[in-house]
């Protein structure tokens, strides 16, 4: 299964007594796929430094680093074409791209704006945390 991970969603799976922990293990035991472009590699860097400092950005790049070498479940995709789909918020189109690109079958996310993706034909549609975790469980 093919996840792209809005940046909110990364903040949380490392945040201090996460809610999110079944999601960072799902990562870090390589249970999904994750695609991510420079673009959004970009903006993890730049909130989680922001919010948490460099130290913090650095283990979690180093998780990501992990999943990739262990399982190969990161894969870099870059969109050749903008969709332009989330009109409420451009900056998240850059994940919707990579999504739609990577054939991903989730966005997951708790930003609303994301629901512009639903009834638009394409593959990747908006899931919450919970809701993916749940849906997990029953893999």
């Amino acid at each position: 299964m093919t996840v792209v991970l809005d940046t909110n969603v990364v903040v949380q799976m490392f945040g201090a007594r996460s809610p999110l922990e079944a999601l960072k293990a799902t990562l870090v035991t390589g249970r999904m796929e994750v695609a991510v472009s420079t673009g959004i590699w970009l903006e993890y860097e730049e909130v989680i430094g922001r919010y948490a400092g460099p130290a913090a950005w650095a283990r979690v790049s180093r998780i990501f680093d992990l999943a990739a070498q262990l399982h190969g479940t990161i894969r870099h995709v870059e969109a050749s074409f903008r969709f332009r789909l989330i009109a409420a918020d451009a900056d998240d189109d850059k994940f919707v791209d990579c999504a739609i690109a990577a054939q991903a079958d989730f966005v997951v996310t708790e930003d609303g704006h994301f629901d512009a993706l639903r009834g638009t034909g394409h593959k990747p549609q908006p899931i919450t945390p919970a809701e993916f975790i749940a849906r997990l469980s029953t893999l």
